[in-house]
C-alpha cells in the first residue's frame, strides 16, 4: 500500500451547532459545515502537505454518537493542552495525560459534547 491506511473517519453528532462549538474550542480550528441534502458535516481542517487523515462530524438518523467501538486518535503537540480545554468546552475526561511509554509518548482520552469517546496522542 503506498498510503497510510486511515483515510477518513465520521464522528457522529446529536447536535451540529454545539458538536462545532466544542472541537473548534478544544482544538482550536475552524470546523466548515456542509450539507448534503439534509445530511449535515462539519468538516475538520486539512493540508494536503502535511500528513495525517481528515475526518468529519456528521448528522444524520444512522450516526449515532456512543462511547463504544472505534477510537479515534487525535494528533497534539502536548495532550494536556487540548485536555485542558474540554471540560469549558462541554465535555468529560475520560483519561488524564498518561505515558503509554518512553517511546510511545502520551494519550489521554475525553468524552465530547455529544457522548463520544474520544483520544488524543502526543510525544511529549
Amino acid at each position: 500500500m503506498k498510503q497510510n491506511v486511515v483515510g477518513w473517519f465520521e464522528i457522529p453528532v446529536n447536535d451540529m451547532d454545539r458538536a462545532k462549538r466544542f472541537y473548534e474550542t478544544v482544538f482550536e480550528i475552524e470546523v466548515s459545515i456542509h450539507d448534503f441534502g439534509g445530511m449535515l458535516m462539519g468538516w475538520f481542517p486539512f493540508d494536503e502537505s502535511k500528513p495525517g487523515a481528515t475526518g468529519t462530524l456528521i448528522k444524520q438518523e444512522s450516526y449515532i454518537p456512543s462511547q463504544e467501538g472505534t477510537l479515534v486518535y487525535f494528533n497534539s503537540v502536548d495532550v494536556q493542552l487540548e485536555l485542558d480545554r474540554v471540560v469549558s468546552a462541554g465535555g468529560n475526561i475520560y483519561q488524564p495525560k498518561t505515558q503509554i511509554s518512553p517511546e510511545h509518548g502520551f494519550m489521554g482520552a475525553f468524552i465530547d459534547s455529544e457522548g463520544n469517546r474520544i483520544a488524543l496522542h502526543s510525544r511529549q
